[in-house]
């Protein structure tokens, strides 16, 4: 019987490697989809869904930089704020605004110490009444809070609302965070429910469900825009 050669040193280290990097998008992507805002699915096409969302929270920043940054600048100023950089140092997971308004008052506290559970998905849009290269991002808050029971922010670029019910058209797809893959998509959601008379309201919506450490190609994506459909 013919010896079997012995695999070389750096192709072992490659598929461990890749072993690694396989398993650890595996978690993250189970540590991330934890929680997601209420809906039902109204009607299923072929290139989008018509979602009716109910309200819920958002913790929310603006931040003035190009398409692929903006979500980096963002994502640092509200997972601070869900660390920690609240009212009562109280753990939470990712929130967000980048603007100079002081946070909604409220008027409840939560208990120090309390952890708040990761949601998802996490929502990057052009801010309202801006030019280009100014973005929005909103982390989702879990739904057994209120704005009494959240713990405010000590950032002021922290803002927490409430997102109204609105019936969204929702676009999936996988792959990498660009700018060219969002509105490659983006282009074909406005063109289909354009096609089915529906008229958009408001800014394009791209979400991310997975974490940064996920592989592309399993990464759940979305471009989401609210929607009128007319009587």
């Amino acid at each position: 019987m013919a010896e079997s050669t012995p695999m070389p040193t750096t192709l072992i280290r490659r598929v461990a490697a890749l072993a690694l990097l396989l398993l650890s998008g595996a978690a993250a992507t189970l540590v991330m989809a934890i929680e997601e805002p209420s809906h039902r699915i109204v009607q299923t096409f072929s290139a989008f869904e018509l979602r009716q969302y109910a309200p819920y929270l958002v913790a929310e920043t603006i931040v003035d930089a190009d398409f692929d940054k903006a979500g980096n600048r963002a994502f640092r100023i509200l997972a601070a704020y869900i660390f920690g950089n609240n009212s009562g140092q109280q753990k939470i997971e990712m929130t967000a605004p980048v603007n100079q308004q002081p946070a909604p008052a409220s008027g409840g506290r939560q208990r120090e110490g309390e952890k708040i559970e990761m949601t998802a998905p996490v929502t990057q849009r052009p801010a309202r009444g801006t030019g280009a290269g100014r973005y929005v991002l909103s982390f989702v808050m879990p739904r057994r809070f209120t704005l009494a029971t959240l713990p405010q922010p000590n950032d002021p670029r922290v803002i927490l609302r409430e997102e109204p019910a609105r019936l969204m058209a929702v676009r999936q797809y996988s792959g990498r965070w660009t700018e060219a893959n969002y509105r490659r998509e983006e282009a074909v959601l406005l063109s289909a429910i354009r096609e089915q008379g529906y008229q958009p309201l408001g800014a394009p919506v791209y979400a991310r469900y997975n974490s940064p450490f996920s592989l592309w190609l399993t990464r759940r994506n979305e471009v989401m825009v609210e929607v009128h459909v007319p009587e």
